[in-house]
């Protein structure tokens, strides 16, 4: 039971560590990370109610606020299940609420106290971990929220005190020194994501040429084929040899398709601009691609309850369905055993896709990385930038991809969008 207790405690704090140090677009992996600050809320309010009034007395204390704070953090243990806008909207009251306005009304409250100052440089590194414009107008709202507050409680000239005006410079320092580590970890993230584009591009180019030069020559094999009639126990394995060649050659055509239309979509603009019908894109996706066989073909099933439109593009969705279909049937694959299930489902309050394979599933551990640019697993098992480019195209469109799986047994990739779609919108044809 220790090491049961031991092992979950530091399966919490590792995901809890990699959730604050680890800045991604807005929305990419944040319910999870506003849930897991949620519990250190929960549980640092109360807690430190008692330390501050009973073991380290401070000159000011008030319950009311740490209980209103408590409220809302426990709001917060649910973020998985908030939808994209209410996340956002929850998440712009919470962090105003909590770090800005709680911690600087208490530092000024308690006239500028070490404890209280060092507490409020705390919350002002944790706030500027989330996405700046987010934080800056959460620490502008807070911020004000509790300089006004300090003058309703007939504390405002001390706003002006020498003790508070020192540490803005401090705080302010703080701010732009944790803006600058950001863009600067963004600036060298995009580059590498253009130099691999740029490198995907060369490699594609350069394999194009010899792969259509072993098309053509298997075409010709196959006219020539006849005149080896009367050999005719030589023909069928060589009809077999050929027909592994061509379907090599094709899926090598795809996979280079594939990494071009992910490259390009590294610097293209993600955001929605046609109406796309789901069950005509699964279609389309599923005509194009490379199956190895009529029994990998039959290997996978749609189950349509109710098709429905949604708000994207073509080319990118092809990539996001490639993606997830190229990444199901690779775990049955590893596995030897399962089928992958594409439902589509239309008839709910949210519309939604699911793929669904029965395959070698996903560690517990490795669930919260698969997002993650640059992570692959096993390590050879890619470039690490699949899953990653779906949810940031997802999330350009105002709509969500989470993963639900259990080890050596399945994984369900979930994409629910956004309903009623926007009225600029127009239909328009899948891409073929």
């Amino acid at each position: 039971m220790t090491q049961r207790w031991q092992g979950g405690w530091t399966h919490w704090r590792r995901r809890l560590l990699h959730s604050l140090l680890h800045e991604r677009v807005p929305h990419e992996n944040l319910a999870s990370r506003v849930a897991m600050l949620a519990v250190v809320g929960t549980v640092a309010m109360p807690l430190y109610y008692l330390l501050w009034q009973f073991f380290f007395p401070q000159a000011y204390e008030n319950l009311t606020l740490r209980l209103t704070g408590v409220g809302i953090c426990v709001a917060g243990l649910f973020a998985r299940r908030f939808s994209v806008r209410w996340l956002s909207r929850y998440l712009l009251f919470a962090l105003s609420y909590i770090l800005p306005f709680f911690f600087s009304f208490m530092f000024l409250m308690n006239h500028a106290s070490s404890i209280w100052s060092q507490s409020l440089l705390i919350g002002l590194v944790v706030l500027f971990h989330f996405d700046t414009r987010l934080a800056c107008r959460a620490y502008l709202i807070g911020t004000g929220a509790a300089c006004l507050a300090v003058i309703l409680q007939g504390e405002g000239a001390y706003l002006l005190q020498r003790e508070v005006l020192q540490q803005l410079p401090v705080h302010w320092f703080t701010i732009a020194a944790l803006s600058v580590v950001k863009v600067g970890r963004k600036v060298l993230e995009r580059e590498r994501l253009a130099g691999m584009a740029a490198g995907l591009g060369s490699v594609a180019h350069e394999l194009r040429t010899p792969l259509t030069s072993v098309e053509a020559n298997v075409r010709g094999m196959r006219r020539l084929l006849p005149q080896l009639a009367g050999q005719a126990d030589d023909i069928p394995p060589l009809q077999d040899a050929l027909s592994r060649i061509q379907f090599e050659v094709r899926h090598m055509q795809h996979m280079i398709d594939l990494f071009l239309m992910s490259a390009s979509a590294v610097n293209r603009n993600l955001q929605p601009s046609q109406t796309l019908p789901m069950l005509a894109m699964v279609d389309a996706v599923l005509k194009r691609y490379p199956f190895t066989g009529k029994l990998q073909r039959a290997s996978v099933t749609v189950d349509v309850r109710a098709d429905f439109q949604f708000a994207g593009q073509d080319e990118l969705c092809v990539v996001i369905l490639l993606n997830l279909l190229r990444n199901a049937l690779k775990a049955i694959q590893r596995a030897g055993k399962g089928r992958v299930r594409i439902i589509i489902d239309g008839a709910r309050p949210v519309p939604r896709l699911l793929f669904i394979d029965t395959g070698c599933g996903i560690a517990k551990n490795r669930l919260p990385l698969i997002f993650e640019r640059f992570y692959s697993y096993p390590v050879h098992n890619g470039s690490g930038i699949g899953l990653a480019l779906c949810r940031q195209i997802v999330t350009a469109w105002q709509a969500r991809i989470r993963c639900v799986s259990r080890e050596h047994a399945y994984a369900i990739f979930i994409l629910e969008f956004p309903q009623p779609l926007p009225a600029r919108f127009q239909p328009s044809s899948p891409a073929r």
